[in-house]
């Protein structure tokens, strides 16, 4: 294989590039009040950088699968970053981003295929798994922690709330994604040590993982136990309810702009958010 083939596999895609710069106009707009709906750009922001994270969450399976010896997904365009390489991009980016309207939860997304076959250890193919879920904990720490050191006072209300509801879905995703459940990276983390018996009785079930989930999701109990978790990491990153709560707010702009007091008030403790 030439150089400039290798080269021309591992260009970051126009389509990435094209969405962080949607990302980061939208940001923009709404640190500036540039947008005549603050809603709509909340909208633009969250969508495109979760779309942006889960390209970043394949990148890193398919990087650790080359390393571990499936040079097939050079061949297969996933270190481009480009979404449209995925095995179902309508199933991959359009799913996890109705259940983010839906329900404000981070659903794993994205499908690269990973010829495990080729990678040569058990544990090479449990890092394999485990590399997405974790870049999604990077992503939520790099967001997160400016709430913990308190670097975000002075921002503007807004990109508080943007970011606060970007740091959820990551942190739903990291949790989600870790669930030993077949179809997801937790599973796949576990899989490589399970006998061959067990793994051909459980595949399966693997495309119906992630629809379990979703139910189990949707009972009353196991939501408001989900998200109690979810809110005590949450907590621990110095990220309110508030600042959760509004953001997802805004993010719903078809349903009208929101009239949503100074994030001062919450922090002079003047107001009471309740879980949804």
């Amino acid at each position: 294989m030439s150089s400039l083939a290798t080269r021309g596999e591992r260009r970051v895609s126009p389509v990435f590039l094209a969405l962080v710069a949607i990302m980061a106009v939208s940001i923009w707009a709404v640190w500036t009040n540039f947008s005549a709906s603050p809603g709509f750009a909340v909208f633009l922001f969250v969508v495109s950088g979760w779309v942006v994270s889960l390209c970043l969450h394949e990148f890193a399976h398919a990087r650790t699968a080359l390393h571990g010896g499936d040079f097939t997904v050079r061949d297969k365009g996933y270190l481009t970053l480009n979404p449209l390489r995925y095995t179902h991009p309508l199933l991959s980016l359009g799913l996890p981003v109705i259940f983010v309207i839906m329900g404000g939860i981070g659903l794993p997304g994205g499908a690269v295929f990973i010829e495990r076959h080729r990678i040569r250890s058990r544990w090479k193919q449990s890092l394999m798994s485990a590399a997405g879920p974790l870049t999604d904990a990077v992503f939520a720490a790099a967001l997160g922690v400016p709430f913990l050191l308190g670097a975000l006072d002075g921002l503007p209300d807004n990109v508080c709330y943007a970011l606060a509801f970007m740091v959820q879905l990551h942190v739903t995703a990291v949790i989600l994604n870790f669930l030993p459940v077949p179809g997801l990276d937790g599973f796949g983390v576990v899989e490589p040590w399970l006998s061959p018996r067990i793994r051909q009785q459980i595949a399966p079930f693997a495309p119906f993982g992630l629809l379990a989930v979703f139910g189990f999701l949707w009972i009353p109990e196991v939501n408001h136990v989900f998200f109690d978790m979810i809110n005590s990491v949450l907590d621990t990153l110095g990220i309110s309810q508030w600042d959760t709560y509004h953001g997802y707010e805004l993010f719903r702009f078809w349903e009208g702009t929101p009239d949503i007091p100074p994030r001062s008030d919450f922090t002079d403790g003047l107001y009471t958010i309740v879980s949804r």
